[in-house]
């Protein structure tokens, strides 16, 4: 991990501070410069299991290729890989996997505006597409809300699981549960 000075470790603790305080149930910290961007989970997003893909600006190919994905992350120092658990009644409970779903993304939003505080220059990825719109402009037409437009964390080709091992932070949780992952990357001071 790239060496933190003061300023940044004390960065970093208030980010985890906010993210814990917005809702969240753990967040860890990943250099940006050992990120892998693996082209088999960008050709998951490309068969359209989620449905996302090509249908709106948060997922591919909206997103960019891998490369470009890449380059976006390199402009920033570190990531901080944000999860939250939420419990189901059995892990056939499909209903509550997508209220789950829409709830991460709003906990998403909380935390941006809560560090819109105090740190000026980041990138949120999150979970899945976006839905924040009823039909997504794509591809004719800009963002409408280019500002709270949060790149799918899958779309970048991150393996969720190597990178909720690498920030320290769990990926599975106890039977009957769904874990989200969210990410934001920002600059150290």
């Amino acid at each position: 991990m790239k060496k933190q000075n003061t300023e940044a470790a004390a960065l970093i603790g208030r980010l985890k501070e906010t993210a814990l305080k917005t809702g969240f149930s753990e967040a860890g910290v990943i250099d940006t410069a050992g990120l892998r961007f693996y082209p088999e989970i960008r050709a998951i997003c490309e068969k359209n299991t989620c449905r996302s893909y090509n249908t709106c600006w948060a997922c591919p190919p909206a997103t960019g290729t891998l490369e470009e994905c890449r380059q976006r992350c390199e402009q920033y120092d570190f990531m901080l890989l944000l999860n939250c658990r939420y419990d189901m009644k059995n892990s056939f409970d499909i209903q509550t996997m997508l209220e789950s779903m829409t709830r991460f993304k709003k906990l998403m939003e909380q935390f941006d505006q809560n560090i819109r505080e105090f740190l000026d220059s980041y990138q949120i990825l999150s979970n899945e597409g976006c839905g924040r719109c009823k039909s997504c402009t794509w591809p004719d037409a800009p963002c409408r809300f280019p500002d709270r437009l949060y790149h799918s964390i899958e779309g970048y080709g991150f393996q969720i699981s190597k990178l909720a091992k690498a920030a320290g932070i769990r990926y599975h949780n106890s039977q009957n549960t769904i874990t989200y992952f969210g990410a934001l990357l920002f600059c150290a001071p």
